[in-house]
């Protein structure tokens, strides 16, 4: 598997644990401890999903999700929140702004698999599907 997965988190156990769990998988991870280190690795780099906290000191994963969208590149990167956050208020606001799903913490390995290979099996029939339309009005 060739999938590259950027995962920021700012507590160092959770980075380790959905590292772990992700390379076991035989995905690429690069990990983070906060928004503005992502900003700066999405300056030059396209991995094919982000696993990001929503409650982090400093930049939180909403603006940290509205700076990724600002990066040419990176706009179109699926996003997936981690929380801790039980109320309704926190998911709908992060599907609104962009948001794919939400992992909740502390997450089950086996949910955050499942919930990863969705969202890259989605966003990849999503361009195969554009490839062909995109075909298809040249021909």
């Amino acid at each position: 598997m060739d999938d590259w997965i950027a995962v920021v988190d700012d507590t160092t156990a959770n980075l380790g644990t959905i590292s772990y769990t992700l390379t076991e998988e035989g995905y690429r991870v690069s990990a983070f401890r906060s928004g503005e280190e992502l900003l700066g690795f999405l300056e030059h780099n396209t991995p094919d999903l982000i696993l990001l906290d929503v409650h982090m000191p400093g930049m939180n994963g909403f603006e940290t999700l509205a700076g990724i969208h600002q990066i040419k590149n990176a706009k179109q990167i699926p996003v997936i929140f981690l929380t801790a956050d039980e109320d309704a208020d926190t998911e709908t606001r992060g599907l609104e702004a962009g948001a794919m799903d939400f992992i909740k913490k502390p997450f089950i390995p086996a949910v955050l698999l499942v919930r990863v290979r969705h969202t890259i099996e989605l966003i990849r029939l999503q361009r195969d599907l554009s490839i062909e339309v995109e075909k298809r009005q040249w021909h």
